[in-house]
């Protein structure tokens, strides 16, 4: 296959939806001569923070000389930063090669009488072989939804099972309650293995305890609130963690020294198992961490940031963020939801900090909320809202409104936020020719 029409064969796999189980995966991995017992991995399971956490820990241990896989959703501007080793996407050929190979075992699967593989089965399968035939020392593998029967836990018992924030977001599919969405983010505890989460709800860690307890393990804690000398930014923060003084790192929000500091607790604790991991590559590897759409700064005079807050938790993330960094400031919002998510709920903690609030509709996507909808939503909270037709308008029209001084934040679902950069970047090109006269 060509790459238009590997492309075109992924998106027609949306097809067969999203679901929960590990037996289709199982038989899957079994035709692949299982290349998930083929690899090292860090596990991470979340609700927010999970992408971010998984970035710290392949870049420190990147830092200190291995060879790591990562396996990342959603994605920002490609579809191939779902496979990456090192700081490489896997390359357009071998996207080619390995979605052939895939295919045909799903067609031999659907004539032994199973069901199809689901988008995601088929992505995850695709990464375990790459990263086991390109010889990754580790795989950090971020789970796609849930934990327990998300399609990564099929795999035997890696080296840490890490717990990023666990909050409220799925409940069609994972529980209605805090406790209930835990107890599926826990099943990703396995006998063997590293157990450490960041510090969570107190509901939420007697569930890890009491999961670590049944598979003969003890969940370590990392405590942010043990983290001393810290030092907010937008560029750059700092902050010290168990006899590691002045640890940097450059993405923006408060909570990315939770984040760090549980990524930092994860390469100590791999040290004590006798992985070669010095404070160099842990100093290296959190300066080195980026991560795309997590309150990134696209330009400045006026400063334009955006930011995949899309959930009740992540919202009220942002809120500190923004009384963190942008106190004062006067505030436009761009906003694109979908429509399974909490959005009532996100405007009621957001509005207020915003002088007018834009709303899109998220392009191609079938879960998207349209603006109008999102726009009736967001007068019940705020009296200058405008809802528009495209996302090329939005950004248009918050420059419009806006001086050097004010902030323009693009935020809601992650879906959009790759096009909004492409269009930002599109547009500062376009007005640095005009003032050169090109």
């Amino acid at each position: 296959m060509h790459y238009k029409e590997t492309l075109e064969y992924i998106q027609s796999l949306n097809q067969y939806g999203s679901v929960l189980g590990l037996d289709n995966m199982q038989r899957l991995c079994e035709k692949l001569e299982h290349p998930e017992t083929r690899c090292k991995f860090i596990h991470i399971a979340g609700t927010n923070g999970k992408g971010s956490t998984s970035a710290y820990i392949a870049h420190m241990l990147m830092a200190a000389g291995f060879r790591v896989g990562r396996y990342v959703s959603p994605t920002i501007t490609d579809y191939r930063e779902r496979f990456q080793i090192g700081t490489r996407m896997i390359t357009q050929k071998d996207l080619c090669e390995y979605v052939e190979r895939l295919k045909a075992v799903c067609e031999e699967l659907v004539a032994e009488g199973y069901p199809h593989p689901t988008p995601f089965e088929v992505e995850t399968a695709l990464g375990f072989l790459y990263f086991a035939e390109k010889n990754c020392d580790y795989v950090v593998l971020e789970v796609g939804m849930g934990g327990d029967t998300d399609a990564t836990n099929v795999i035997p018992a890696p080296v840490a099972c890490v717990w990023a924030s666990i909050s409220m977001d799925h409940m069609g599919f994972l529980g209605k309650d805090l406790t209930s969405i835990a107890r599926v983010k826990a099943g990703i505890a396995k006998a063997g293995s590293l157990l450490i989460s960041c510090k969570q709800e107190r509901e939420v860690e007697e569930v890890l305890q009491k999961q670590a307890e049944q598979v003969g393990g003890s969940l370590v804690v990392a405590d942010a609130s043990k983290a001393t000398g810290i030092k907010y930014g937008l560029t750059t923060q700092q902050f010290s963690y168990k006899g590691l003084p002045k640890l940097k790192i450059h993405l923006a929000g408060i909570h990315q020294i939770s984040n760090a500091v549980t990524a930092v607790e994860v390469m100590l604790q791999l040290r004590k198992m006798g992985v070669d991991i010095s404070d160099k590559a842990i100093y290296k590897g959190l300066e080195d961490t980026i991560w795309q759409a997590r309150l990134e700064v696209l330009g400045k005079q006026p400063l334009f940031v955006i930011d995949g807050a899309h959930n009740e938790d992540a919202a009220r993330k942002l809120v500190s963020s923004i009384e963190t960094y942008f106190s004062g400031k006067r505030m436009i919002y761009i906003m694109g939801v979908l429509k399974d998510k909490e959005y009532e709920k996100i405007l009621s903690m957001t509005a207020k900090y915003a002088e007018h609030i834009l709303t899109i509709t998220p392009p191609e996507n079938p879960r998207a909320l349209g603006a109008y909808e999102l726009a009736l939503a967001a007068r019940e909270y705020h009296n200058q809202v405008t809802n528009l037709s495209s996302l090329e308008e939005a950004v248009e029209v918050s420059h419009l409104l806006a001086d050097k001084d004010t902030v323009i934040l693009c935020f809601g679902s992650l879906s959009y936020l790759g096009a909004i950069k492409k269009i930002y970047a599109d547009r500062t090109d376009k007005v640095k020719r005009s003032r050169h006269g090109r």
